[in-house]
């Protein structure tokens, strides 16, 4: 039986309001809340919606370089919206903006209406009991990893605690404990919240696999499959549960928790909610909107994500607009956006206590140096003070081993037992990486055999399914530096109509020129790998004309592609029955 749905009223209109909009875009504030609206009329048609980017929540202004009068542009990252659809036109054919119900009153005046289903965590709900101290204990290990004492069991999230994530372009910040390995196999549950490889570290799960195989992991039952790749991997986990969104798992009679998902991103990444005797802990995690906005207010504990600079852009971009002054500027406005914008969800959702985290990491290994130097990140000291500055709640910069009694804290913050910080002496931040062993990996791939045959570029684009779109891309090999590895493949992918051109098409179309690593991209080709590997991994640099994000592209790439690899043992097969006639050319170009 469907829920009855709640309805709120966000924004009143009265007649003589409704009788001045005018034709098109019309921007409303609601005075009393502060919140912004979009009214879009047509003859006597409206259409409404928040004033709200869904990409990373900026506010939408009037599109000057639209003279229909259709679409609004976004001041974060210039995403633009047609109001009169719905539908966000840059990035071309990429998300659609949920409507509000606009209903019109006895005296012609105007209401705009949110319908909302009941949140999911109120079903059954608990009364927060008194904790004893020691009950219940979060203590930090790394970046995004928890590991929480909740009565007798003991739940951890996110597990990175050795080795790079995203290929070979990111590196632990802080030093975890060193009895990491032993907490994980204490674990009566992990939750894993998404695919990326800094919160699903098949490193850190073989090292587990080995002591505990069947150690429960739960996840959310995303589109794309957290654990798509685990058999490639040669992990052996035999304990993976996949849960539905927003539904109580039982853990035990005090404990229970719930699995949510992004707003912006349901098809990979998700939140969790954890509950003991009537406390919440909100982990956040990376969602760029969890939950489609809407969170559980005055939570026991909230931690989510507060550095940025989980993305190659604009560091890896060239050419055009994207000078070091305009890059460094860029990342100066965004770090600050979002510090902004964490303060402000934090002073809206009211936890008693909150903590930054999911944002240590460093790009360490030596060819990443500008990287390192030019993609600053944000201090969570600067946040915890502008949450104070806003609010009273109080905020915990961890350090790792570092361990938070929540009983304490939530009866007397001031407690000097709330907070247990590391051993004097102890190490924090990491100052050597064991790179050797994962570089190894990724050079395998660079003698292989699949790439003495040039066809398998055409069977490796032909694998990955993305075709009828206009866009032509120039794939480069690439050393260290980014210089053409020499014997490298340097060639153009026709997407239209999925050929490869040795020259650029006659017809208009846009354009982007990658060059790779020439060890990362043939580990992801050759293991068919997604392409986060390559872009957030910063193991690219790129080039693009006109600058426009072709989202479809992007998007299919990175999240898409199928779940099984290609099929590399029949392609050599093909290759050794054509004999040696097959081509040998690197530079197809």
């Amino acid at each position: 039986m469907e829920q009855q749905k709640s309805r709120e009223i966000l924004l009143c209109l009265s007649p003589v309001e409704v009788a001045n909009l005018k034709e098109g875009i019309n921007f409303f504030r609601n005075k009393s809340t502060g919140k912004d609206y979009i009214l879009y009329k047509s003859k006597s048609r409206l259409r409404a919606c928040k004033n709200v980017c869904k990409h990373q929540g900026g506010l939408f202004i009037k599109d000057i370089e639209d003279l229909a009068g259709r679409s609004v542009r976004c001041t974060k990252h210039n995403w633009k919206l047609d109001v009169s659809t719905m539908k966000y036109i840059n990035p071309p054919e990429s998300f659609c903006q949920d409507e509000l119900v606009v209903e019109m009153d006895e005296n012609n005046g105007l209401l705009l209406l949110e319908l909302n289903p009941p949140n999911p965590w109120d079903s059954e709900p608990r009364s927060p009991e008194e904790l004893d101290f020691g009950e219940v204990q979060i203590t930090y290990l790394t970046h995004a990893c928890m590991d929480l004492k909740l009565g007798d069991k003991r739940m951890v999230f996110d597990p990175w605690l050795i080795g790079p994530a995203f290929a070979r372009g990111w590196w632990l910040l802080h030093e975890p404990p060193s009895d990491w390995l032993e907490r994980l196999c204490q674990a009566d549950l992990i939750y894993i919240s998404h695919l990326h490889s800094d919160h699903l570290s098949y490193p850190t799960l073989k090292k587990l696999a080995g002591r505990r195989p069947d150690i429960p992991i739960y996840v959310g039952n995303t589109e794309r499959p957290v654990f798509w790749n685990l058999n490639q991997s040669g992990v052996q986990l035999t304990n993976i549960n996949v849960v539905p969104f927003g539904i109580w798992q039982q853990v035990d009679k005090n404990l229970r928790f719930m699995i949510l998902m992004d707003g912006v991103h349901p098809e990979m990444d998700t939140c969790i909610i954890v509950e003991y005797k009537g406390h919440k802990i909100l982990n956040t995690v990376d969602c760029t909107r969890p939950n489609g906005g809407r969170l559980p207010t005055k939570v026991a504990l909230m931690m989510s994500d507060f550095a940025g600079g989980a993305s190659g852009f604009p560091m890896t971009f060239s050419g055009g607009k994207f000078t070091e002054e305009w890059k460094a500027q860029f990342i100066k406005t965004e770090r600050k956006k979002l510090l902004n914008y964490k303060a402000q969800l934090v002073k809206n959702l009211q936890p008693r206590i909150y903590c930054p985290f999911a944002g240590y990491f460093v790009e360490s290994h030596p060819s990443d140096k500008y990287i390192k130097e030019t993609n600053t990140k944000n201090d969570p000291k600067e946040l915890n003070n502008l949450i104070k500055k806003n609010s009273d709640v109080i905020t915990w910069t961890p350090r790792p081993g570092a361990t938070l009694d929540l009983g304490r804290m939530l009866k007397d913050p001031t407690d000097s037992k709330g907070i247990i910080e590391p051993p004097e002496g102890t190490k924090i931040y990491k100052d050597s990486w064991d790179f050797e062993p994962y570089l190894e990996i990724l050079n395998a791939a660079v003698g292989d055999e699949i790439f003495l045959h040039s066809s398998w570029i055409k069977e490796y684009f032909t694998w990955a399914g993305f075709k009828d779109y206009n866009l032509v891309v120039r794939m480069i090999e690439t050393d260290e530096d980014f210089n053409p590895f020499p014997g490298g493949y340097d060639y153009l992918v026709d997407f239209l109509d999925l050929s490869f051109p040795k020259e650029r098409p006659q017809r208009e179309h846009p354009y982007e020129e990658i060059r790779t690593r020439v060890d990362v991209i043939r580990h992801v080709v050759k293991n068919g790998l997604l392409w986060d590997e390559l872009y957030i991994g910063f193991q690219t640099r790129l080039q693009r004309d006109p600058d426009i994000y072709h989202h479809l592209f992007w998007n299919h790439f990175q999240i898409k592609l199928p779940l099984t690899p290609p099929n590399w043992r029949s392609f050599l097969t093909c290759c050794e029955q054509n004999g040696p006639g097959i081509s040998q050319v690197r530079n197809i170009l």
